[in-house]
């Protein structure tokens, strides 16, 4: 399986998708439509119109997964993007409410301190985080 690190960003496209796209459609999606990397290791998630299926295409640093789930009954509660907008961006909490059926419309963001990593941060989005050194005296 493949873990999500902090780093990893997850990545909802608005709108329906077919399906029946596999690995290179998926690609082509995610490179032409939302205009990202697709060999980032960030999270793409695509669903239908019905939105009762979804695909997710990850790349773990040696190939592409390709992930489906369909629903027998339901439909997902899909983000709504911005106007303007191709793309919603997801928390790891998120993600793990939409997939357990969980309306994210309805639900609450606490005011929790969280530093959020924007997209202009480029190659510095993948870096690891600076060391802290901690003393007697303090912080170095």
């Amino acid at each position: 399986m493949f873990g999500v690190g902090s780093a990893t960003r997850i990545y909802l496209a608005a709108g329906a998708t077919d399906m029946r796209k596999g690995f290179e459609g998926l690609y082509g999606l995610v490179r032409h439509q939302l205009q990202l990397e697709p060999l980032s290791g960030h999270i793409f998630i695509f669903s239908n119109a019905q939105r009762n299926r979804l695909k997710l295409l990850f790349w773990d640093g040696s190939g592409l997964w390709v992930c489906a789930k369909r629903l027998e009954r339901g439909r997902f509660r899909w983000p709504q993007a911005e106007a303007g907008q191709r793309k919603v961006v997801l928390s790891q909490e998120e993600l793990a409410l939409l997939l357990g059926g969980i309306d994210l419309a309805s639900s609450q963001r606490r005011a929790w301190f969280r530093k959020a990593a924007s997209e202009s941060e480029g190659e510095l989005a993948g870096a690891p985080p600076l060391a802290t050194t901690v003393w007697q005296g303090g912080v170095a």
